[in-house]
């Protein structure tokens, strides 16, 4: 059996939290740097409000060259695997998952961002992680 501990590393881009109208969903950058593989991997829990067509959360995948706040742009959908960039998700069968998006670009920074739309009193719990494989140096470190 093989083992992979070795060949990944796991960031965090959105702490866990419970995003409302307060509390959004915008991901730290995390440094690709070392890494030839990215994927992101985020977690939606059971939405306190009944989402909708007016309602909803949009899921993006961004990514920059450096990691300066407000120069973070949306990937293309070219180099997206998975999703559409735009995900929305709006109905309650949607909630309750965990979404995986593969990064097929070369940019050093990624991040995830979720995006609110409608007045999200009661609020839905997320978080997301970026999963980089293909190191350039194994082992990988582990913390």
């Amino acid at each position: 059996m093989r083992e992979t501990i070795h060949d990944i590393e796991i960031k965090q881009t959105i702490v866990p939290l419970v995003a409302n109208n307060t509390a959004e969903g915008t991901g730290l950058g995390v440094d690709r740097k070392g890494f030839e593989a990215a994927e992101a991997v985020v977690h939606i829990g059971d939405s306190g409000d009944t989402l909708s067509g007016s309602l909803y959360w949009t899921l993006k995948l961004q990514d920059n060259d450096v990691d300066t706040a407000g120069t973070y742009a949306d990937v293309a959908a070219g180099l997206v695997i998975g999703p559409n960039q735009g995900l929305l998700i709006d109905a309650p069968a949607e909630d309750q998952r965990v979404i995986r998006i593969g990064y097929k670009g070369n940019r050093r920074w990624l991040r995830v961002l979720l995006t609110q739309t409608g007045t999200h009193t009661n609020g839905t719990p997320l978080g997301a992680v970026i999963l980089l494989s293909n190191p350039d140096i194994r082992p990988v470190a582990i913390v």
